[in-house]
């Protein structure tokens, strides 16, 4: 290897053929600045051999990561909130992908050779899945609500009770998002009991909605009484009020058939005479970030009249994955083989320990001897604060000795980021989220562990 006085020229070397395939794989300007970067670095030393240059700059470049990068989700959490939540069906990603490389009939009527409605795309799926007249969908949950609100009870009065007034992540709080859409809280019950002589008490002329809140991320236990959807919606018919319905997380399907406690489906909420039904499309539903009202026709084509629904509209790439996903509950035998997050709800904990079983003894040799790592039984959880209180039988890695926050920081700088938990003195990898046909490439990522 030469020494060079002084540095050689960035196009010199990017002219070479090392620097030519530098500027193929990472592109021609990252190429440029990590040569420069190099020859800056090299100057502490006062060695400027190309080929060291072309090194440097070669792992530099190598060495460059996105922020939003994949991870491995060994948290036991299946919708992690801070990991993307829900991940996407075959059907979905295809239909993404399509979405994303080829012009799409988004507010297009290809019968018709005309100016469409973007959210025409799912409307027949929404209504067969939910029973509901109409569907308008925005970008989450919480723009639903706001839309909602804003389209119905700017300047007037929503009952709500006491029980239900939610803060859920990022400190989105109900009373707030009510004072900014103009509308006003009217507080009925206390915290944990709420009758329908409460409700009905607070009725007046300003009155613009009656608004039922799911409690998705905490429970009230003990000395408690609410008002079901069921039994306030003759009571809002009686006053000409609608009445919403806001699920939070949603589901099409009945969780009790995955040992969890049973949340009112999305259909069985209109059945019981919500006029409107506020959801989202990343939880429970298991599709991508998306925010969905059904119910009457009339109050939801209101809602899609707002000038705000431009504002929190959906993109292309989300509704065409929202798309697929309805077609795969729609169209699949057994939703729990298509869907991913149902899937990964429907596992069995002795399936899972089989996983763990086949991983702890290549786990163990990569830790070494410092370290103690067993298959053991833990608990799941459904994650974004669906079913808060409940958990899954399921079984992982536990890891034990001594500077576990450190392994988990190691693991945490692989090259796929492995993400446990740490608890009961133990670093623990529940194997419920890793499919099997992932299991080598997990272990391949596990090789590049940093020593200790």
């Amino acid at each position: 290897m030469s020494t060079e006085a002084r540095p050689p020229s960035v196009s010199l070397l990017l002219e070479s053929d090392a620097g030519r395939a530098l500027a193929a794989t990472h592109g021609h300007k990252p190429a440029v600045a990590a040569i420069r970067a190099a020859i800056a670095e090299a100057r502490q030393s006062g060695s400027f051999a190309p080929d060291r240059l072309l090194q440097m700059a070669a792992q530099s470049l190598s060495a460059r990561r996105p922020n939003l990068r994949p991870v491995w989700n060994l948290t036991g959490t299946v919708l992690h909130t801070n990991l993307g939540r829900a991940l996407l069906s075959e059907r979905a990603v295809a239909a993404a992908t399509v979405a994303m490389q080829r012009p799409v009939a988004l507010e297009y009527d290809v019968a018709g050779g005309a100016r469409g409605e973007r959210d025409s795309v799912v409307r027949e799926a929404l209504r067969a899945l939910t029973g509901a007249e109409g569907a308008v969908l925005v970008n989450n949950n919480a723009a639903a609500v706001t839309l909602m609100l804003d389209t119905f009870a700017r300047g007037g009065e929503v009952i709500v009770s006491r029980g239900e007034l939610i803060e859920i992540g990022g400190a989105f709080r109900l009373p707030d998002i009510m004072a900014a859409t103009g509308a006003r809280l009217r507080e009925v019950g206390t915290t944990n009991r709420t009758h329908l002589r409460d409700y009905e008490a607070a009725i007046g002329e300003d009155t613009r909605l009656i608004m039922k809140v799911h409690p998705s991320n905490f429970r009230i236990e003990g000395f408690t009484s609410e008002v079901t959807a069921a039994v306030l919606a003759p009571l809002a018919r009686k006053h000409g009020i609608p009445l919403v319905n806001d699920l939070g997380s949603g589901t099409l399907v009945d969780l009790s058939r995955y040992a969890l406690p049973k949340e009112p489906t999305v259909a069985e909420a209109i059945a019981e005479g919500a006029d409107i039904v506020t959801f989202s499309g990343d939880k429970l539903l298991g599709g991508p970030q998306a925010g969905l009202a059904v119910g009457r026709a009339e109050l939801i084509g209101r809602m899609a009249r707002n000038p705000l629904k431009r504002a929190l509209r959906l993109d292309k790439i989300r509704l065409a994955a929202l798309e697929a996903t309805l077609e795969d509950y729609r169209t699949a035998a057994n939703p729990d083989g298509a869907v991913p997050t149902l899937f990964f709800l429907a596992r069995r904990a002795d399936e899972i320990a089989a996983r763990a079983a086949r991983l702890v003894a290549p786990v163990a040799e990569v830790l070494g001897e410092d370290f103690e790592v067993r298959v053991e039984e833990c608990r799941s959880q459904v994650g974004s604060g669906a079913s808060p209180t409940a958990t899954l039988p399921s079984a992982g890695l536990a890891i034990r000795g001594d500077s576990l926050e450190d392994l988990a920081s190691r693991l945490r700088s692989l090259p796929e980021p492995v993400i446990g938990r740490i608890a009961e003195g133990a670093l623990w990898l529940d194997l419920r989220c890793l499919a099997r046909e992932d299991e080598a490439r997990f272990l391949a990522n596990l090789a590049h562990l940093a020593p200790r």
